[in-house]
């Protein structure tokens, strides 16, 4: 794995104290950054500060950044909790996850998120590589089957919606609409769940592994690179929804720019991201953080302001993974002297700060 902070002059010394000093802030610092809490004396959750709750997008993230820390507790913890309070055990939506809940694990929405699912697979079948598996429900890979199970062949009985739509083998926005978010798109696990899956779904996974790349050369602007949050089968932007307009580039978007650059990281299957990632860093390259804005994806700016700049910072360094262009050195520089954010909003800021953390110091790896 390449540690682009010391091809960019950081002492491994520093980048080793950096991880574990964010992994602390994160998980055990004040009350004004962390983002994780203990809960009784077996569980623990991630919780959203913007809006207090805890998402499935928040505790499978918290689940890959503790497998990928060796922290094999609070990864168990925030596991128990997802099982205990998030895991639907019968119905339409068995074994998928209720997408948010209070602290408290009371569910606030039935409906499941499908980015949830797939970091939880990728978190536990990385769990049983790395540590073993263990008994319910700490048996990681087979918990990480059942999972994928649901999202591959939910609906053939008649009840509920695959979260892969079968003509294109394409990840859905949620199990019911027939359209994708472009961030969801993880080509890179559809690569190792090709390995680990049930035997009779591993060509579905490769084979959306080689959909989801080619669904990004359509949804990514040729100009720009910038992604919409929410995509048609074909690529285009979906048309504005009952809960708003996610034709442009905003919040869920930036993690396109992570995605790729790790993907051509771990797999160096599609040369398009080298050019795409050039694109997207371009871009941005001479607009300052604190004016990051939302954009249409051919680029015109909003006044509206970023939700979350430092988020969409960390992603932009995360490219540079796959970006061999002028600006690549510049936003893994710009990244390291940038802090951590504090405040209300931070929570999804700093789970993508900490993702590039990791991927730009060699240490987001496959666990095989």
């Amino acid at each position: 794995m390449r540690n682009l902070f010391r091809e960019n002059g950081v002492p491994e010394e520093a980048i080793r104290k950096k991880l574990d000093d964010t992994w602390n802030e994160l998980f055990y610092g004040a009350p004004d950054v962390r983002i994780y809490h203990p809960m009784d004396d077996d569980k623990g959750y991630i919780v959203d500060t913007g809006n207090t709750d805890v998402r499935t997008e928040g505790m499978s993230y918290g689940m890959m950044m503790a497998v990928q820390m060796d922290k094999k507790e609070e990864f168990d913890r925030l596991w128990k909790f997802a099982k205990t309070y998030m895991q639907h055990t019968e119905g339409r939506y068995k074994d998928y996850f209720a997408w948010h809940c209070k602290l408290d694990g009371t569910r606030l929405s039935p409906g499941p998120a499908p980015d949830g699912e797939e970091f939880f697979a990728m978190a536990l079948f990385f769990a049983s590589n790395r540590w073993g598996d263990g008994a319910e429900p700490f048996n990681y890979s087979e918990q990480a089957r059942i999972i994928l199970r649901a999202c591959v062949h939910k609906g053939e009985d008649g009840e509920g919606n695959p979260m892969w739509d079968p003509a294109t083998k394409l990840i859905k926005f949620v199990p019911e609409t027939p359209f994708s978010d472009p961030s969801y798109h993880l080509p890179h696990f559809y690569e190792l769940f090709a390995l680990q899956a049930d035997e009779q779904d591993r060509a579905f996974w490769k084979e959306a592994a080689s959909r989801s790349r080619a669904y990004l050369q359509k949804t990514c602007h040729p100009a720009t690179g910038l992604a919409p949050e929410y995509a048609n089968y074909d690529g285009t932007p979906t048309e504005p929804q009952p809960h708003g307009d996610f034709r442009h580039f905003f919040s869920d978007a930036y993690r396109v720019a992570a995605n790729i650059g790790l993907d051509y990281e771990w797999f160096r299957n599609d040369p398009w991201q080298v050019g795409q990632s050039n694109r997207i860093q371009a871009f941005f390259r001479n607009i300052e953080v604190a004016d990051y804005r939302r954009y249409t994806i051919d680029g015109q700016p909003f006044e509206e302001p970023s939700l979350h700049p430092i988020g969409l910072l960390a992603t932009l360094a995360m490219a540079s993974l796959a970006a061999d262009g002028p600006d690549a050195g510049h936003f893994v520089k710009l990244f390291w002297t940038t802090p951590l954010r504090t405040g209300d909003r931070r929570y999804y800021d700093n789970c993508l700060y900490f993702f590039s953390l990791l991927a730009l110091s060699g240490n987001y790896r496959i666990y095989s």
